[in-house]
């Protein structure tokens, strides 16, 4: 079942790197941005509930597609633009297995744990 979950997020990846090439940017700004959304993780130096709500703020694809969505009815090329980044950054992560996280700590997330946490113990 990962691997194809994992399947389907380097297809969803796929696509928002499609619609990067249909709004008419340089593809250098595609991979400037892409990692932008981590940004988000600034929020983890308050608490982990704050970190998490930011972090799975710039996370969600309900969010990007609706940014995307409006920028399309409103003809704001940026807009497009952050919806797809923010779309195709959230399909990477999963990739990589990070997914949105629960504010128990960062290395919760709703695809499982990730990392070492407090109770793993060196071999």
């Amino acid at each position: 079942m990962k691997n194809l979950l994992k399947t389907e997020e380097i297809g969803l990846f796929l696509l928002g790197a499609y619609l990067f090439s249909s709004i008419g940017y340089n593809w250098w700004w595609f991979l400037l941005f892409l990692f932008a959304p981590d940004l988000s993780m600034i929020g983890y130096a308050l608490n982990t509930k704050y970190g998490a709500v930011l972090y799975n703020l710039f996370h969600h694809r309900g969010i990007a597609i609706s940014l995307f969505f409006i920028g399309i009815y409103l003809n704001l090329n940026w807009l497009e633009f952050t919806g797809i980044i923010l779309f195709s950054h959230s399909s990477l992560d999963r990739i990589l297995g990070y997914g949105l996280k629960y504010g128990k700590g960062f290395a919760y997330t709703h695809l499982g744990v990730i990392g070492k946490t407090k109770g793993d113990s060196e071999a």
